[in-house]
């Protein structure tokens, strides 16, 4: 268990360069504090102490702004920078070395219970500010998403029709043409 909190400090350390040391990474880091209250949190929910796990998970939520759903499955140096607003959903998982942003959501799609309606993160991947994962989508290993305002597919969408259309167009001088 040391191990996997040293672990999880040294992710950090490695990945943000503005982190200077493991004492400002312990304290200061809510992402690393949301990665640690759900672990326990996981465990009541996986052992049968729902109510717990959910307890367990406002209280996370409260103190860090950042949501994860106690059935979430959250891998090993997981990195939750700059976290506030993240929202992680309860069948999501997230596999081993991810790096998540601020405001991101790994949201579901489908009201019926007992059915997998989050998505599922590969080992590696970087989900930029803002992005919007919906539903029972699975990320292959080491992508890295732009930040998006929403997905639904396993990979970037393509830019809108209208992104590619020149800024300049024929200047009006308001004279009609004759």
């Amino acid at each position: 268990m040391l191990a996997r909190l040293r672990s999880d400090i040294q992710c950090i350390l490695d990945r943000d360069p503005a982190a200077r040391s493991t004492w400002e990474v312990v304290t200061c880091y809510p992402g690393l504090h949301a990665i640690w209250l759900q672990r326990p949190a996981h465990w009541c929910w996986t052992h049968g102490f729902k109510w717990l796990g959910r307890f367990i998970s406002h209280c996370g939520r409260w103190f860090t702004g950042i949501e994860i759903h106690p059935g979430a499955e959250i891998g090993e140096r997981v990195f939750i920078d700059h976290g506030m607003g993240v929202v992680i959903g309860e069948t999501a998982v997230v596999g081993e070395g991810c790096t998540i942003y601020h405001g991101v959501t790994l949201g579901g799609t489908s009201l019926y219970k007992g059915t997998k309606r989050h998505p599922t993160l590969g080992k590696d991947v970087v989900v930029s500010a803002g992005a919007k994962v919906l539903g029972a989508s699975r990320w292959a290993t080491a992508p890295r998403s732009a930040a998006m305002p929403w997905s639904s597919s396993p990979y970037p969408r393509a830019p809108p029709p209208w992104a590619s259309r020149r800024a300049s167009s024929p200047r009006r001088t308001g004279t009609a043409p004759t």
